[in-house]
């Protein structure tokens, strides 16, 4: 039976894990990355690359491509809360979140599936397995890195024993360890060290796959004009190209040649485009980013946007961003110019026209501010 907690019990959770998360993350290992503050997918894919570039031997090793069975559905109650850092009130409120709903096969097993608190206590459940062997880890996504004289069933017998600890175990079918130069699949990127011993990092053709058939849907789609499937697709195309960003995007596949030049001839088909215009829209719904591989500056070790140090954390916020942004940000010191607060938080940072005019986009005519603050903004304009 699924564990669905209601409106009201993620309402909760979201304030608990707001209180629980900063003295976790001061016991969190380094190398782990997934649903943390501060870190992203981007940190683990290049570690990766450091760990499987050319200058580390990446030719020579293997990796072990981890895969705990029902991973949310089986963490041991009692492991979790063993581990928990809380008074005794939130430890209570915590433990009727994981009792919630009935499961008659595993009563003491598993979190709320769809609580918004269940990533941290996954977390909280595996922190440490990171310290078996050099690994990386993204929540329940875990590869290991093996060098040639490495065993690997003797590391594979200290994870299950690891994970047996807390309720859970290894998945014999999907676990296996696999040369660097077959390639593996991780976080939706394939990484593979090439016979010449140089790294590569491309999309992975199941990620590659459903991102296709999203496009697919819109540009086919008979219900859309072009001018609407264009605005549909240019943020789809947008993400996927920024989440790839750090990969070597290289050649008609991944630089999407095809998909544009079908998509051009679908809007070209329509008796109100010319050759022109339908080109100007397929250039709108495909924005183009720029790539390069393997140049993600990672977060430094164990670093946590609660240990204080306000000026790394807002300096690193504001290396997401490029463009007319950066140099905002470079020129403003990495704070907002409207409130003066730094960029520390997950809050999106916000490009504020000072004329008013958005087709203004002269550098002195911009300032970077938070999100809440540019709303505010205009929403006192419109009020005035």
């Amino acid at each position: 039976m699924l564990k669905i907690p209601t409106i009201a019990d993620r309402a909760w959770q979201c304030l608990a894990k707001y209180a629980l998360e900063p003295a976790h993350e001061a016991t969190f290992h380094a190398r782990s990355y997934g649903f943390r503050t501060g870190r992203s997918a981007h940190d683990a894919q290049q570690y990766i690359f450091n760990n499987l570039r050319s200058h580390s031997n990446g030719i020579e090793k293997r990796v072990i491509e981890l895969d705990i069975e029902k991973c949310f559905d089986r963490i041991n109650h009692s492991a979790i809360m063993d581990r928990l850092i809380a008074p005794k009130g939130l430890k209570l409120g915590i433990y009727r979140c994981l009792k919630a709903g009935v499961n008659p096969e595993f009563p003491e097993q598993g979190t709320p599936q769809g609580g918004v608190i269940s990533p941290l206590l996954a977390n909280i459940a595996l922190n440490g397995i990171e310290e078996i062997h050099p690994s990386v880890r993204y929540a329940d996504d875990m590869v290991y890195f093996l060098k040639p004289k490495d065993d690997a069933n003797k590391i594979l017998v200290k994870i299950s024993q690891f994970l047996a600890e807390r309720g859970m175990k290894v998945s014999e079918k999907k676990t296996k360890v696999t040369a660097t130069t077959d390639g593996f699949d991780f976080l939706g990127w394939n990484f593979m060290v090439q016979s010449n011993g140089k790294f590569r990092s491309t999309p992975s053709v199941g990620n590659f796959k459903a991102f296709r058939e999203k496009v697919k849907a819109i540009v086919n789609n008979s219900n859309y004009g072009a001018k609407v499937k264009a605005l549909k697709l240019a943020p789809l195309v947008r993400g996927w190209r920024n989440y790839h960003r750090f990969c070597k995007m290289d050649g008609s596949r991944f630089s999407l040649w095809h998909i544009n030049h079908r998509a051009f001839t679908v809007f070209n088909k329509e008796a109100k485009n010319d050759r022109n215009s339908s080109k100007t829209l397929v250039e709108k719904a495909f924005p183009k980013v720029s790539y390069a591989q393997g140049k993600h500056v990672m977060v430094k070790g164990e670093k946590s946007p609660y240990d204080g140090d306000i000026t790394f954390w807002s300096k690193r916020n504001s290396k997401l961003y490029d463009g007319e942004t950066s140099f905002a940000l470079k020129k403003q010191s990495h704070k907002c110019a409207s409130c003066g607060m730094k960029f520390i938080g997950e809050e999106r940072v916000h490009l504020h026209h000072i004329d008013g005019n958005h087709a203004n986009w002269k550098k002195n005519n911009l300032k970077a501010i938070h999100e809440s603050c540019h709303d505010y903004k205009h929403m006192s304009k419109s009020a005035s």
